[in-house]
């Protein structure tokens, strides 16, 4: 069912998907980046993204991600735990443990997520609630790192229903794998950065992002000034420049 905007004001919750188990950098999102753990830059921007209403992590049952629940817990957000390899099943989890009825999707290796854009999905969801999905990766004009998914509560039901394989691993795929499936809306940005990255994935990503938040500072920096930095630092960009992201069947 679609959310009846007369019922009830609209749920929304920040959902972070976190493991430790990472092919290339494994514990990732524990690394300690300007003096907090990476998952901690991660939780304290959903915590102040305008129209977010809860967060939670999902991460799994696996031992190796007792640190991230204990972390998660020490950060003063809930947790969710389940499959380690089926993630789509952890949001499911997450939206019935919340009541929610739309969840953004954050990953916690993007440190340096920006507020604003969690607000901006948000609140075109809230302008709209019959869309499905709401994302800033449908056309990509942002840095990877900076990625921000919504997914309605009844469209994660229908992905749920039909998902297979690194559909479930990358939890939104299906939502936008056949267009005109789902009713969707892209959020876009200018000037185009979607050259740069910043996400968390090899050991070159955490020299770039610790560079980046040695000239930036300790606090989640507006985009804007994110791609500033870079645009006048080449040196950085090319820290980093040589890794290829993984495609969605490789996640």
């Amino acid at each position: 069912m679609r959310p009846d905007p007369t019922a009830h004001p609209a749920r929304v919750v920040a959902v972070i998907q976190a493991r430790t188990g990472s092919s290339r950098l494994p514990g990732k999102v524990l690394l300690p980046l300007a003096g907090r753990p990476v998952l901690g830059w991660v939780v304290r921007a959903a915590l102040a993204a305008p129209g977010v209403d809860e967060v939670v992590v999902a991460t799994s049952t696996a031992d190796g991600d007792d640190a991230v629940a204990d972390l998660a817990a020490d950060l003063g957000v809930g947790v969710v735990r389940g499959s380690e390899l089926d993630v789509l099943s952890r949001f499911v989890a997450a939206r019935d443990a919340t009541a929610a009825d739309a969840v953004v999707r954050l990953t916690a290796d993007c440190p340096l997520l920006d507020p604003a854009l969690v607000g901006a999905v948000v609140g075109a969801w809230r302008a709209d609630p019959s869309l499905d999905y709401v994302a800033t990766t449908l056309v990509r004009t942002l840095p990877r790192g900076l990625d921000v998914e919504l997914v309605s509560s009844d469209a994660l039901d229908r992905a749920d229903a039909v998902a297979r394989d690194h559909h479930r691993v990358h939890v939104t795929s299906a939502l936008y794998a056949e267009p005109g499936a789902y009713r969707t809306l892209g959020l876009v940005v200018a000037p185009d950065a979607h050259d740069l990255r910043v996400t968390l994935d090899t050991a070159q990503d955490a020299t770039l992002l610790e560079a980046v938040t040695a000239a930036l500072g300790d606090a989640p920096p507006a985009w804007r000034d994110l791609v500033a930095l870079l645009r006048s630092r080449p040196e950085l960009v090319a820290l980093n420049a040589e890794v290829r992201q993984k495609a969605l069947e490789e996640a």
